[in-house]
């Protein structure tokens, strides 16, 4: 920067750092974010050279051509994510190197057609998401260490196997001889935490017994391509009976789920499903008690399928990548968590539900007490509420010996180290909880929220294992719960319920291209509040429609 001279400051060289946080990209618009950095500069530097300016100091202007420099992580698939965007006003007046590109929807080779007989490239021809994106991404942002210590070890010691890319059959003598650093070297650590070793392995036999045989398959295997291959339909446009499905995406790609999805399947050798993944999700907020075709049809839509399968054997094979996406999304849920405000946990499929108070937002389910701490631990260890329900046995007594302070409407078992909290109606306390938070108890609130997205909505209403109703029950009320935050907060108390009772109905028409799925709603006041609170933004790089763009437009 020159020395200020006659009220005028010239700057040389300048850079913005854009720092992104809670996410695995930039966004559904990162075009439009460099607009906004550009937009932003003359303000930010009025702001840093405000004690050099008197009265309203001189115009701001950018007259040097402006650089972006991102640079990109060295890995494939949705692991396209910069380390940083810099702008650079050119210095010395030299020629500025060709542009280089800010990440964009990953987008199939071959020129954009709108012909509806035009066939669409195959769901391969998008780059696999590679495990180790969202290892490292987590690991970057300080919270891949959260992550692990929500996951069983079975799941650690898998995913710790496809980052050290061996072959299932090959476990025994062929492990790399050193791990490095990284993402696997945390796994590692992780499981000799787990299992009290007194070090690391260091020798390929150590390793291949850390990380154990292979798991047990089914033998079963069903895919995407058991109905119509992911991808390769010809363009087409379709109508489908409720849009739920589809907004379900915006909310999700926001926090990072979204993007999550690729990796973590990959990490199972299950990224051929994902389409039925996007299936059991749509059927999570479709027609309830009893599915109709216009449901098929939505769900099978959604997941670019002509119909969707039989989901039994994927939900089987798949509860590995759900334990991963499950701690995803409580990851994004427990950030953002005030300690001072509660938790909510009520009895689900004899288990436990752990819920954001604030916004009814589901964080997680567990078998037991023990399996929702860690959870607890993430949020901040706040109070907690706890609603009379089918809790498992055992539940007051452990919550307690736990450390957790909790009220509660259950009335406690005879050894349960519980006192009467003085109060309207009947509620029992471990002490250290503000009797003014017994106020705050949505209890019908909560009861409609388990009544509906944990039982009348079902993906798999006839399963005996519950894994995939549970994991995508968390991210479609996830999803619905922001949606019904951006929309009504401001004008009533909003929840998961609010946007999926309002919005099941809606209909809309679906047209897919080479590069894009495109969501064309009915004009009227539910378009007109999803497009004021932001729901209708595009949703680059959705993993099971082959790397294609979610487009959303009104008419």
């Amino acid at each position: 920067m020159s020395t200020p001279t006659g009220g005028e400051i010239t700057v040389h060289r300048c850079a913005v750092r854009v720092v992104r946080r809670g996410g695995w990209s930039w966004g559904p618009d990162p075009r439009g974010l460099v607009q906004r950095v550009l937009d932003a500069l003359p303000d930010l530097l009025a702001a840093e050279f405000d004690e050099y300016l008197t009265g309203d100091g001189p115009d701001l202007e950018i007259t040097e051509p402006v650089r972006l420099s991102v640079r990109l992580s060295a890995r494939g698939g949705s692991g396209l994510t910069p380390a940083g965007l810099v702008l650079e006003p050119a210095a010395g007046g030299g020629p500025l190197p060709g542009p280089i590109p800010v990440p964009v929807p990953v987008r199939p080779a071959g020129p954009a057609t709108t012909d509806v007989a035009a066939e669409l490239p195959a769901f391969a021809d998008a780059p696999a998401p590679a495990v180790a994106a969202l290892f490292e991404e987590l690991a970057a942002r300080d919270e891949l260490s959260a992550l692990l210590a929500l996951l069983p070890e079975e799941t650690v010691r898998r995913y710790l196997s496809a980052l050290l890319a061996v072959p299932a059959g090959e476990r025994t003598g062929s492990f790399t001889a050193g791990i490095g650093g990284g993402p696997a070297a945390e796994l590692v650590a992780e499981l000799v935490r787990r299992r009290a070793l007194p070090r690391p392995p260091t020798t390929r036999a150590e390793l291949a017994e850390l990380v154990g045989p292979p798991a047990g398959g089914t033998g079963e295997r069903t895919t995407a391509a058991d109905g119509p291959a992911a991808g390769s339909w010809p363009a087409r446009e379709t109508r489908v009976g409720s849009v739920l499905p589809f907004l379900l995406a915006g909310p999700l790609a926001r926090t990072g789920y979204l993007d999550a999805i690729g990796p973590a399947l990959s990490g199972v050798d299950l990224l051929g499903d994902a389409p039925l993944f996007a299936a059991a999700l749509a059927y999570q907020v479709l027609g309830a008690p009893r599915r109709t075709p216009e449901d098929d049809a939505a769900a099978a839509t959604f997941a670019g399928l002509d119909s969707v399968p039989d989901l039994a054997a994927f939900a089987r094979r798949v509860r590995p990548a759900l334990q991963v996406l499950d701690g995803v999304l409580a990851l994004s849920l427990c950030r953002g968590h005030d300690p001072a405000e509660p938790l909510l946990i009520t009895g689900v499929d004899d288990g436990l539900l752990l819920v954001d108070a604030q916004g009814l937002f589901p964080l997680a389910w567990a078998s037991t007490v023990d399996g929702l701490l860690p959870h607890w631990a993430a949020c901040g260890e706040p109070p907690v509420l706890v609603r009379d329900s089918p809790l498992p046995p055992a539940c007051l007594r452990d919550l307690a010996a736990a450390g957790v302070r909790f009220i509660t409407d259950a009335r406690p078992l005879r050894d349960d180290p519980l006192s009467r909290l003085r109060w309207r109606t009947p509620l029992w306390t471990t002490g250290g909880v503000e009797p003014r938070l017994a106020a705050e108890f949505p209890a019908e609130r909560l009861d409609e929220l388990v009544r509906t997205l944990f039982g009348a909505h079902r993906a798999l209403p006839t399963a005996s294992d519950r894994a995939l109703d549970h994991s995508v029950a968390l991210a479609a009320a996830l999803s619905l719960g922001m949606i019904a935050w951006q929309l009504w907060r401001d004008r009533e108390t909003p929840d998961p319920v609010l946007a999926l009772t309002r919005f099941a109905d809606l209909e809309a028409t679906v047209r897919f291209t080479r590069d894009a799925v495109r969501v064309k709603l009915p004009l009227g006041r539910r378009h007109t509040d999803l497009w004021r609170g932001g729901a209708l933004v595009d949703v680059p790089n959705v993993v099971w429609l082959g790397g294609r763009t979610l487009t959303f437009s009104g008419g």
